[in-house]
């Protein structure tokens, strides 16, 4: 039986839910070829961030350093060495220009940024150099004890907007689930201009060598059980606000994306998956997929798509804090 796994996500046609997040392997054309090859309906190009607009390559190489604690975009174990990584937009604009002229799937550039400004131009140059759409990649540490929640919340809210106003092709905000309300702070997104939302990023947090006594960065790639996160927000957030939804972290196998995908998703954003298997893997991913759904006799995957959302779900609870007691008393233990 022949399934229609097409999808749309931020008005764009993709041919199936599976898209390359942005990563090294979305940052050299060889390997962006052979994700379209195994399957990838769009992919991400890495992050140009904030700093390697604002610096000279040395201090960004700081910063490069500094921010491989908490993002697995700017990694040294998976990153290209600093004399080979873009400080600024000239080389990343031209592998934008190349990937849409070698590449027939959807092309999106991703800009990491902490604060509203002039720098956001960039994202209309990336829009002039061909990008489909733009990922916006925001995360901020709140170290100052003076900052309120609202403070930080309403930085986030000014940065969209100021994204927004500065392109017309569609926008999506990365965000983290580290908000004292998610479910309304992803409103305010939206309603700052957002047309979709990538749940979530994933920090890395730094590790202390006890033998150099100095700190150090500590990656650790993703493993199906962070698929958790982002499947609860997808099928809590989904019919509830008006935006595209993907699904970051965890994807690992087809079961993953179909989760994902009865939860409410739009599209799934693979990564580490990919960084451990290879580009290869997306065609097993994609495989396994299409034929759960062809299995079970679905004509489409719209037929699917947030059936089992909290809107949908026959126990809606499952999805809130009123669950937690049943989980802690059904769960057995050999002790």
């Amino acid at each position: 039986m022949t399934v229609d796994i097409t999808t749309k996500y931020l008005g764009l046609d993709l041919s199936n839910p599976l898209v390359a997040s942005s990563s090294p392997l979305t940052g050299k054309l060889n390997t962006l070829a052979q994700l379209e090859e195994a399957g990838a309906a769009a992919v991400v190009l890495p992050s140009l961030f904030e700093e390697q607009i604002e610096h000279d390559s040395w201090a960004v190489h700081d910063l490069y350093e500094y921010g491989s604690a908490i993002s697995p975009e700017a990694f040294g174990g998976y990153i290209p060495e600093m004399e080979g990584y873009n400080t600024g937009p000239d080389h990343y604009l031209e592998l934008l220009e190349k990937a849409k002229d070698n590449l027939t799937i959807p092309v999106i550039a991703s800009l990491n940024g902490m604060s509203p400004g002039g720098w956001t131009a960039y994202a209309k140059t990336m829009e002039e150099a061909g990008a489909d759409a733009i990922e916006l990649n925001v995360y901020r540490v709140a170290t100052d004890v003076n900052m309120t929640g609202g403070e930080l919340e309403q930085g986030y809210i000014d940065l969209v907007t100021d994204v927004r106003e500065s392109i017309n092709i569609p926008l999506a905000v990365k965000i983290s689930p580290y908000f004292s309300s998610t479910a309304s702070m992803c409103r305010r997104l939206v309603e700052a201009g957002a047309d979709g939302l990538v749940l979530f990023n994933r920090f890395y947090q730094p590790d202390i060598n006890l033998d150099e006594l100095k700190i150090k960065p500590d990656i650790v790639l993703s493993s199906p059980v962070n698929l958790r996160l982002p499947l609860r927000w997808t099928a809590i957030l989904r019919g509830r606000i008006e935006a595209s939804l993907a699904a970051s972290s965890g994807v690992h196998t087809g079961e993953d994306v179909v989760k994902l995908v009865l939860a409410g998703s739009d599209v799934t954003m693979m990564t580490s998956a990919l960084l451990k298997y290879g580009p290869s893997h997306l065609a097993t991913v994609l495989f396994e997929m299409e034929s759960w759904f062809a299995e079970r006799e679905y004509t489409s995957l719209e037929q699917g798509k947030g059936s089992l959302s909290q809107a949908s779900a026959a126990d809606p609870e499952a999805f809130e804090r009123t669950n937690y007691m049943r989980s802690l008393v059904t769960y057995s233990s050999r002790y």
